[in-house]
């Protein structure tokens, strides 16, 4: 008697954390976020990439010569010892790139990310950051970013569901470049689960954010401090302060002391921003 076998192909019925199911393949969020903004995202290795970057960077921000964001030795030094480097190409042109090092508490500290605005290759790269991040069995990624700038905070909070953990005055010293303009590097400083569901309340925020208290409000370009008090609060941003600053400088300024003073002053006393709504203010729980 002949036996006959049949081999069936069994897949988990839950893809990993990060992947999904499509047309019967098992794809990742990264790939799926780099195919809809049109690019292919891998590590870089060559010194003419590294490169490539520099001269991205230097399109995004203008820098002072002697204040790039990031240098081509350190990014070959992190990429030799390996941390993350990586870039986003629309087929042979570079249109995003990111620089993260290994930190402590199993984290990556993602330096620097740039791209071309608009098609989401800035989430692509960082949903391949994070997959690069759960492959190594790190943790958290952190990052700092300003937090005057709206469509940041936006997408970190709102987007990415991150979670700013402290506010940092003045923590890059004066910044040189097309977008700062030389004002104080105020930031915040955010973590980011690797593994979703991690993220302990992260971009989550109270349902009816309308009827919370303003403390830090605005008049026309003019942020405005209000006497109000509650358990959870709004703190306010200045509608572009990268226009402001080029506009109003003396605005901008204000804004930048306003948003320490309120913002920095509530999370130094155990504050925790739990969201951004539409409008542009950070909603904070007081402690």
């Amino acid at each position: 008697m002949r036996l006959r076998l049949t081999v069936m192909e069994t897949r988990p019925t839950s893809p990993p954390p990060g992947a999904t199911w499509v047309n019967g393949e098992m794809t990742s969020e990264s790939e799926e976020a780099a195919a809809k903004a049109g690019v292919e995202i891998r590590e870089l290795r060559e010194i003419g990439e590294f490169r490539e970057v520099y001269r991205l960077f230097d399109q995004i921000w203008h820098p002072d010569p002697h204040n790039p964001p990031i240098t081509v030795e350190l990014m070959i030094g992190f990429a030799h010892t390996g941390n993350y480097v990586a870039g986003a190409f629309e087929e042979d042109t570079l249109v995003g790139a990111s620089v993260g090092f290994r930190a402590a508490g199993r984290a990556l500290h993602s330096h620097v990310t740039g791209a071309v605005k608009g098609r989401g290759i800035g989430y692509a790269l960082k949903l391949h950051q994070r997959e690069w991040c759960r492959e190594r069995g790190l943790e958290r990624i952190t990052w700092t970013f300003d937090p005057l700038v709206r469509r940041n905070a936006r997408f970190n909070l709102a987007k990415l569901g991150a979670q700013p953990e402290a506010y940092v005055e003045d923590f890059y010293g004066a910044m040189a470049d097309a977008i700062n303009e030389g004002d104080a590097s105020d930031r915040l400083l955010t973590a980011w689960q690797v593994n979703p569901g991690e993220d302990g309340g992260a971009g989550t925020s109270p349902a009816d954010v309308g009827a919370l208290p303003v403390l830090l409000g605005s008049e026309g370009d003019r942020p405005v401090v209000r006497g109000v008090q509650g358990d959870v609060v709004l703190v306010g941003t200045p509608r572009d302060i990268e226009a402001l600053r080029r506009t109003d400088p003396a605005a901008a300024k204000e804004w930048r002391m306003a948003v320490r003073t309120v913002l920095g002053a509530l999370m130094g006393a155990g504050g925790h921003v739990v969201g951004f709504t539409e409008r542009g203010e950070y909603i904070v729980v007081v402690n």
